[in-house]
C-alpha cells in the first residue's frame, strides 16, 4: 500500500470590499476596458483598514474546517503561503493556529510568491507520505493591496486580496496513478530573473515594506513557456497524459496566460477554473480560491485528473497532480 495525500475539504473568503476596475479611472489614465483586454480582470477585493493577512486565511480555514467534517484539534499541522504576512515574525500560521483554536501540532509560513500554494501543498504531501502529519490544513492567503503602488497602472489594477484552504488527509492507495490524492509535483526556479517580479523592500534592505514593481512583458514571455513545461512533467511522473486531464486550475495572473497555457495543453477553456474576472491576481491565494470556488460550483467529480499550476516571484513556479 502506497500513502497519498488527499483532498478532505476546501474553503476560501474574500473581504467584503470590491473594487471595481471603474475605480481606479478616478486616479489613472486607464479605464475599464482597457484593464479587461490586457488582463481578463473587472473586479477585485481589498481588505479593510485593520484587516491582516491572517484574518482571512482564518476565515478561510474554517470554511474548509466545516466543509471537512472536522475540528481544529483533528489537524497535525498548518502551512501557509504567503508574500504578504502580518508581521516580519511571527508567521501568520502561528497566528492561524491560535485564531482556528488549534493547541496542537505545528504551523510556519512558505513564501514563493505567487507559486506560493504549489510549494505548500508539496510541502503537505512530504510530510503526509513521510508519515510526519495526517491530516494538513494548506492556506494561500494575500493581503497584496498593501503593497501596491497606486500610480502604477500597469501593476496596481491587477492584483487582489483573499484567501484559500485546502485540507490534506492521508489516504492508503496502491501506488498507481488510479489513486485518490496527489500522484506527483513538480517545483522549480531560477533566481537569475529575480527582477522581473519583486517588492523593492525589505528587513535587511531598505528597511521597509516596499511595494510591487513588475516587467510584465518579459515576465508573460516565461509564464507560458514555463508553465506549460511544469504541467506535462507533472503528468508524465504521474505516469498520466496530457488527454487524462479533467481540470486545469491555473495561478489567476491573465487571462491571456491562462489560455495560452490550455491550449499548449489540449485543454478547452470550459475545462479551466477561472476566477480571474471577479478577484484579481491574489498571489498565492489564487489557487486554492479557485479550487474552493470550482468545488462549491459541483466542477470536480470523484476520480477527476485535477492540474494546479503556478509561477510567481523568483523565479519560481511548479504543479500538482492530482486525483479528486
Amino acid at each position: 500500500m502506497t500513502t497519498r495525500a488527499a483532498v478532505r475539504g476546501v474553503g476560501h473568503y474574500l473581504p467584503e470590499r470590491v473594487v471595481p476596475n471603474s475605480e481606479f479611472e478616478k486616479t489613472l489614465d486607464t479605464s475599464d476596458e482597457w484593464i479587461r483586454a490586457r488582463s481578463g480582470i473587472e473586479r477585485r477585493h481589498f481588505a479593510a483598514e485593520g484587516q491582516t493577512t491572517s484574518d482571512l486565511a482564518i476565515a478561510a480555514a474554517k470554511m474548509a474546517l466545516d466543509d471537512a467534517g472536522l475540528q481544529p484539534s483533528d489537524i497535525d499541522a498548518i502551512i501557509l503561503a504567503t508574500s504578504t504576512a502580518d508581521l516580519t515574525f511571527p508567521s501568520a500560521a502561528t497566528m492561524v493556529q491560535a485564531g482556528i483554536g488549534m493547541k496542537n501540532g505545528f504551523a510556519y509560513d512558505v513564501q514563493a510568491v505567487c507559486a506560493g500554494f504549489v510549494f505548500a501543498m508539496s510541502n503537505a504531501n512530504a510530510m503526509i507520505v513521510s508519515g510526519q502529519a495526517n491530516r494538513v490544513l494548506v492556506i494561500g492567503a494575500e493581503t497584496f493591496s498593501r503593497i501596491l503602488d497606486f500610480t502604477d497602472r500597469a501593476t496596481c489594477v491587477l492584483f487582489g486580496d483573499g484567501a484559500g484552504a485546502v485540507i490534506l488527509e492521508a489516504h492508503e492507495g496502491s501506488g498507481t496513478s488510479d489513486d485518490t490524492g496527489i500522484l506527483s509535483v513538480d517545483l522549480n526556479s531560477d533566481g537569475t530573473y529575480r527582477d522581473l517580479l519583486y517588492v523593492d523592500g525589505g528587513v535587511s534592505t531598505t528597511g521597509t515594506a516596499g511595494v510591487l514593481r513588475m516587467q510584465g512583458p518579459e515576465l508573460f514571455k516565461h509564464a507560458v513557456v514555463k508553465l506549460a513545461a511544469t504541467a506535462r512533467t507533472s503528468l508524465e511522473k504521474a505516469g498520466l497524459v496530457q488527454d487524462d486531464l479533467d481540470w486545469l486550475v491555473p495561478h489567476q495572473a491573465n487571462i491571456r496566460i491562462i489560455a495560452g497555457t490550455a491550449k499548449k495543453l489540449g485543454l478547452s477553456m470550459e475545462r479551466v477554473i477561472v476566477t480571474l474576472q471577479d478577484q484579481g491576481n491574489t498571489s498565492a491565494a489564487s489557487i486554492p480560491l479557485a479550487l474552493s470556488t470550482g468545488k462549491a460550483e459541483g466542477r470536480f467529480k470523484p476520480g477527476d485528473i485535477v492540474l494546479l499550476e503556478a509561477i510567481g516571484g523568483g523565479l519560481a513556479w511548479g504543479s500538482v497532480v492530482l486525483r479528486w
